[in-house]
């Protein structure tokens, strides 16, 4: 039996580990070809192996979210390798460090936005000619919890994931009618090396995250992965520009 995507083209971005990983994964294993781009050519290039050694077909591209020409030579990587783009899960993110709203620096906060947010952007302005062209493309942009609540001593990071909500939205309404659904997953406390790195951060943090969900544990990268390949699929084809909780009921409090 055909997969989800049997057939189409996704590129991840962040896809060397945690939720890109599983995605890219996830996609491999639901029929696409599958473009793995990350800043880490270690990680990368690791998941692009686990594809192969299933049967999949996957290429590995080191780019950084941060670079604009970076950006658009792996998009362009995609659509030259496979000659056309259908999906793609706009993931790379980075939590950036801790601290009040006043006592947070310029530069971090310019760092943590350049990846996040600027980055998703950048990631669409370059996507979307393609989709265009093909009169079709699903892109599903990686928010957070965080982009719709408020979290305490994260303010970039919470600034980008807001942004990237917003952006989704409205970038679905100016492309429903050409054919191009874009969508955010926003996922809650998933466990992954970023929350790893967190966590440490504090004796007792993981219990107290584990304490705030209401299903009463960590979300697992393949139930992150699970709702972006059906965000891309035709079974979501009337679903745009909506941001999906996939966070065991934290956002529902």
């Amino acid at each position: 039996m055909a997969g989800l995507v049997y057939g189409k083209v996704a590129l991840v971005t962040g896809g060397g580990s945690g939720i890109g990983r599983a995605t890219a994964l996830a996609f491999a294993r639901e029929g696409a070809k599958v473009v793995v781009a990350d800043v880490v050519v270690t990680g990368g290039e690791e998941t692009v192996q686990l594809i192969k050694s299933t049967g999949g077909e996957a290429i590995f591209v080191k780019a950084d979210m941060a670079k604009a020409a970076e950006i658009e030579a792996m998009v362009q990587k995609a659509i030259v390798t496979y000659g056309r783009l259908d999906c793609a899960h706009n993931n790379a993110g980075i939590e950036g460090a801790t601290g009040k709203t006043a006592d947070y620096s310029e530069e971090e906060w310019a760092r943590v936005i350049a990846i996040n947010l600027t980055g998703v952007w950048l990631c669409m302005k370059y996507e979307i000619p393609q989709m265009l062209k093909q009169k079709s493309g699903a892109i599903v942009n990686t928010a957070s919890d965080a982009g719709l609540l408020g979290v305490p001593q994260m303010p970039a990071y919470v600034a980008s994931k807001h942004g990237v909500v917003g952006l989704t939205k409205t970038t679905a309404l100016e492309y429903a009618k050409a054919g191009i659904r874009v969508n955010a997953v926003c996922p809650g406390v998933i466990k992954t090396p970023m929350v790893d790195r967190i966590t440490g951060q504090r004796p007792g943090r993981a219990e107290r995250m584990t304490a705030a969900e209401p299903i009463g544990r960590m979300g697992k990268p393949e139930e992150i992965a699970a709702a972006v390949v059906w965000l891309c699929s035709d079974a979501a084809s009337f679903v745009t520009g909506l941001p999906m909780a996939v966070d065991g009921g934290v956002a529902a409090q």
